[in-house]
């Protein structure tokens, strides 16, 4: 199987009634209950070069378990040989044909739209013109070259010079195609520009408005559905915006995990696309069982030890409810109650303020970088 070949639709099996929602938890670990795990790469299984400390060895449990894995990256930087090698190198094995990059998502996209041999200028790294190639494509060099598609994609050499060729070939009729629009990407100095940055430089100075073909977009999740059989798929990532979003849209369920660019502020504020099923520290939490959260009044939401209330208005109160120091399992249950409790009271999302009822409240609200009140 090849990246050039268009995704079709998610299989029924991964359709809606398979997302229980953060509430329902899960009884048994993720790996025990998903066929299929589509992780995303930066800041959930790297973050930068290296590994995210314990993540290879969670995911080789997971496959001892019987889960399979597919890579599901909305970095169009490098070709999925060169991926898969590096996750190889992480200790995760991987071939090519278990990666799914954002510059095959866009290549599949432009061959349909322009057909086979259609002239396309790339921006981004070599995983941009490689996707091209792949589909049948014609890459060409400048904007004198008559492309009539600029594709856009991620890359760390991406500068002044290519992002001029971009913008001359779109003011001179060509499609913007941008990879996606993350506007940053983790690092270990914190979050970077991403090529969101990039694509809105072209977008602002040609004044068209690109068409954007990776995550949230359904067709990357749906093509590694494909590529594995998955009946019950469980997408991993680190972003509300493209990783959890891009699950709702496929019709899967998804974890999110805290070792990339979301915080628990962000969560918090999420509105109904981009509220998870499922939370976790990092990829590890497909190991483990997820506590549910249950709602008694309305006003009050609970998960294992801790308590969240939200009235009408005014900050949330989280509480410990019983026993002293120390929250068994994964130390997010207040937080998962915390969820249900700002979702509730504001279905469409806001960022609320949240305080602490307890000294271990305000232990807790700390460890997640919650101002506690």
């Amino acid at each position: 199987m090849t990246g050039s070949t268009p995704a079709g639709p998610v299989p029924a099996g991964a359709g809606t009634g398979r997302r229980p929602g953060l509430a329902a938890g899960s009884a048994r670990p993720p790996a025990e209950v998903h066929d299929v795990a589509l992780l995303d790469l930066d800041g959930v299984v790297y973050v930068g070069p290296d590994a995210v400390p314990g993540v290879p060895a969670a995911l080789a449990v997971a496959r001892e378990r019987g889960m399979r894995l597919g890579f599901v990256t909305n970095n169009a930087a490098r070709p999925p040989e060169e991926v898969a090698g590096h996750l190889c190198d992480l200790g995760v094995p991987a071939v090519p044909d278990e990666v799914i990059t954002s510059a095959q998502a866009a290549a599949s996209v432009v061959a349909g739209m322009l057909g086979t041999g259609a002239r396309v200028l790339p921006v981004g790294g070599p995983g941009v013109a490689a996707a091209l190639r792949a589909a049948g494509l014609t890459v060409v060099g400048t904007a004198e070259d008559g492309p009539e598609a600029v594709v856009q994609g991620y890359g760390r050499e991406v500068g002044w010079a290519q992002l001029a060729e971009a913008v001359v070939a779109v003011r001179n009729g060509a499609r913007h195609v941008a990879t996606n629009t993350d506007a940053t990407i983790p690092s270990p100095r914190g979050p970077l520009p991403g090529n969101g940055a990039m694509v809105r430089v072209v977008r602002d100075v040609a004044g068209s408005e690109p068409l954007v073909t990776g995550k949230p977009d359904p067709a990357m999740h749906a093509e590694c559905v494909r590529r594995t059989g998955a009946d019950r798929p469980l997408v991993v990532g680190d972003r509300l915006d493209t990783d959890v979003e891009g699950a709702h849209r496929a019709g899967a369920a998804s974890l999110l995990v805290f070792s990339g660019v979301t915080d628990p502020a962000l969560l918090l504020a999420a509105g109904p696309p981009h509220r998870p099923d499922l939370i976790s520290a990092d990829a590890g939490g497909l190991l483990v069982p997820h506590p549910p959260v249950t709602g008694g009044d309305g006003a009050t939401w609970t998960c294992g030890r801790w308590a969240a209330t939200a009235g009408d208005s005014g900050p949330l109160e989280l509480r410990a409810t019983e026993g002293e120091d120390g929250d068994p399992g994964d130390g997010l249950d207040g937080l998962r109650a915390l969820c249900l409790a700002a979702w509730a009271r504001a279905p469409e999302g806001s960022a609320p303020q949240v305080r602490a009822a307890d000294g271990e409240a305000r232990r807790a609200l700390a460890a997640w970088g919650l101002a506690a009140r």
